[in-house]
């Protein structure tokens, strides 16, 4: 289980959870110290230095706390939390504007030993409604994988997230409208564990609002992505952790596939949001080819989830990012000035559920097949807190582990997350 080692990280959160001392320092051209007129911004987003028409640095980070506690019904089955509590993640970030027209962006996260380094690109922006990007980051694909980890309905993403490629080496053209976006980009792997270890992919993603209004969205997607995989023997591996990060053993694990020659992807994405009302769903069906004349595999996945925010505005639509291929998103809820509890307000209260499922059993290769139903609630106290408490209802038949036999369980997650 990953340990946070990170000291830098601690003083900054302590310096975002006071968003009530938050103040800026005024250019002042008599002052010699500011003969530039920059100014510097500490408040909830960070620590924000900046230079007019010149260069803007921000810096901020994230910490996630996890707790849980788990049952499985099948007896016999080792302790499935080996730990109840884990720092999930423990990220420090910046991001640094030169001139207008060059965006750069570096995460670290200190509670990740295997992949450290999230996203370290560089995005030009000269284009109207264009976006070129180099670097470290997400590829273009899945609504639920875009969105970002601080805004997540609940502590993990779906069963179906076992599909996305998530963040890889490459580079990314993308561009949008009024109502539509279109991404396409090439991808090897991931910086963190070689960028010509897993191949190289192609994958692209187009997005369509129906409706597109402030308080009313329907948005449509669709992505494909195809890799072709080295031939050194490794393969290709698909698992699940039901959910939970604190699972000690995936329930749904095809094993190391490793004839895997290539691997195609394509994802249907649809959400509808109302106010405070969304929804959202995904199905994505991933093909694998074999080497030496075996037979291609296919598995599936998909997931349906609705949210309420209870006392506040819904999640904003977001077409473009500043950076990267994140186009066509939710983002999270914000907290009204006189909801923050530091305000005297009670905060923003949201409640969600989903059900999702996944199907990694296909000609011979037995990985499982595994539905889970979670319940969350989410509290917003100020506007960058948020403390989560998720229920995973989960059954897995036939499962990877236990001899194929199946396998029922019963999780409560709970996260404190500060980000800034």
């Amino acid at each position: 289980m990953a340990r946070w080692r990170g000291s830098a990280c601690l003083g900054l959160c302590c310096l975002a959870g006071a968003p009530a001392l938050a103040e800026e320092a005024k250019p002042d051209r008599r002052n010699p110290d500011q003969p530039n007129g920059e100014t510097l911004t500490i408040d909830e987003k960070g620590i924000t230095l900046a230079f007019p028409d010149v260069a803007k640095l921000r810096v901020g980070g994230k910490l996630q706390l996890d707790y849980g506690a788990a049952a499985i019904r099948q007896a016999g089955f080792p302790e499935p939390f080996p730990e109840n509590f884990a720092v999930r993640r423990a990220w420090i970030e910046s991001y640094l504007t030169l001139g207008k027209s060059l965006e750069l962006a570096f995460q670290y996260d200190f509670a990740d030993p295997m992949r450290p380094i999230n996203d370290a690109a560089a995005a030009y922006t000269g284009f109207e409604n264009t976006l070129l990007t180099v670097g470290n980051m997400k590829e273009p694909f899945s609504l639920d994988q875009l969105t970002g980890d601080n805004t997540t309905l609940f502590t993990e993403r779906s069963l179906a997230d076992a599909f996305a490629p998530a963040r890889n080496l490459g580079f990314a053209l993308g561009r949008h409208g009024k109502d539509w976006t279109v991404v396409a980009s090439v991808f090897g792997g991931n910086a963190n564990t070689g960028v010509g270890s897993e191949g190289v992919a192609a994958t692209a993603r187009a997005t369509y609002a129906l409706l597109h209004e402030d308080d009313r969205v329907l948005h449509l997607g669709l992505a494909g992505s195809f890799r072709d995989l080295p031939r050194d023997g490794q393969g290709l591996s698909l698992s699940s952790r039901s959910e939970a990060f604190l699972y000690q053993r995936n329930f749904v694990d095809t094993g190391d596939i490793r004839d895997a020659s290539s691997v195609g992807r394509i994802g249907l994405e649809a959400a509808y949001r109302d106010g405070p009302f969304l929804v959202q769903a995904e199905y994505i069906r991933t093909e694998v080819e074999r080497a030496g004349g075996a037979r291609s595999v296919s598995f599936q996945g998909g997931y349906v989830q609705a949210s309420v925010v209870l006392n506040g505005k819904g999640r904003a639509y977001k077409l473009a990012p500043d950076y990267g291929a994140t186009y066509a998103t939710f983002s999270g809820v914000q907290v009204a000035e006189g909801d923050r509890v530091s305000r005297g307000g009670i905060g923003v209260f949201e409640l969600g559920t989903r059900f999702s499922a996944i199907d990694l059993d296909d000609a011979g290769i037995r990985g499982g097949i595994e539905r889970d139903v979670t319940v969350g609630l989410n509290w917003y106290p100020d506007s960058n807190i948020r403390i989560v408490a998720d229920y995973v209802r989960s059954h897995t038949s036939p499962s990877a582990v236990q001899g194929g036999r199946a396998i029922d369980a019963d999780a409560f997650i709970g996260r404190f997350q500060l980000y800034w």
